[in-house]
């Protein structure tokens, strides 16, 4: 007679837990304010502003969107306004372009602050171009970066796997 008794899985077949999803209108809110912020770096050479902007970065590749000044200040003054979303999106592009973003932003801190405004600038300009393509297109750079190579990763495995 068969055992009524449910069996559950073993850890190692466990289903892996969904991915976060997220509004998608918030990263492109966030994508407008660094674009403002990047812009004023250019202008004024202020690598304590960036150096601000590299530590909102930071709290979102490190800590999450969710912990981003830019992700609180769009859940509490802007979604209230615009009603629930009509598409969520997975964190996790999103959230690797903040990494990125993190990355250019250290080195044009460092530059900026080290005296080698050059490297400062260039690095600057290029986050900004990646910001300014996100908050005026839609269009994530990160994101993009991030999906080809998850895609990366299947061209790499050898047959079989």
């Amino acid at each position: 007679m068969p055992s009524s008794t449910p069996v559950s899985p073993s850890p190692s077949i466990a289903a892996a837990p969904a991915p976060a999803r997220i509004d998608a209108r918030g990263p492109r809110f966030a994508a407008v304010l660094t674009t403002v912020v990047l812009a004023v770096v250019l202008i004024t050479g202020s690598g304590w502003l960036l150096a601000a902007q590299t530590l909102v970065f930071a709290l979102g590749a490190l800590g999450g969107l969710g912990r981003s000044p830019y992700g609180w200040l769009y859940r509490t003054f802007v979604r209230p306004r615009l009603g629930p979303p009509t598409e969520l999106e997975d964190a996790a592009p999103p959230r690797f372009a903040q990494a990125v973003g993190l990355g250019f932003a250290l080195v044009g801190t460092v530059g900026y602050l080290s005296g080698a405004t050059w490297l400062g600038l260039a690095a600057t300009a290029l986050a900004l171009a990646a910001a300014f393509l996100n908050a005026a297109f839609g269009y994530c750079l990160g994101c993009e970066v991030y999906l080809l190579l998850r895609r990366g990763q299947h061209w790499l495995r050898p047959a079989g796997q």
